[in-house]
């Protein structure tokens, strides 16, 4: 499983540990990811993705998973938020 995002794609980060006399050693400062069940209101179903705390924050200001998911650039979501946000295109368009 990767540490990555799969709606914004944040990943780990690289930097240093730095100690009281400048000693610098590499570290990883990895996102904070957690199992998230959420509903999308146009299909009706909910989905399950493990996206960072910010994300979490990130779509419940913008209104929701589908507004959220109608938004974002295809190149920063995982396959499986391609396949709910293609399945959100397609229920807009036979509802319009």
């Amino acid at each position: 499983m990767s540490r990555r995002c799969e709606l914004t794609g944040k990943g780990p980060m690289t930097g240093n540990n730095v100690s009281h006399a400048k000693n610098r050693t590499r570290r990883r400062f990895l996102p904070n990811l957690q199992d998230v069940t959420m509903l999308s209101d146009t299909l009706g179903r909910s989905f399950k993705f493990r996206i960072s705390s910010h994300a979490l924050r990130s779509v419940d200001h913008r209104g929701g998973l589908d507004a959220f998911l109608t938004k974002a650039k295809a190149e920063d979501l995982s396959d499986a938020a391609l396949k709910v946000k293609k399945e959100l295109a397609k229920a807009a368009a036979a509802n319009a």
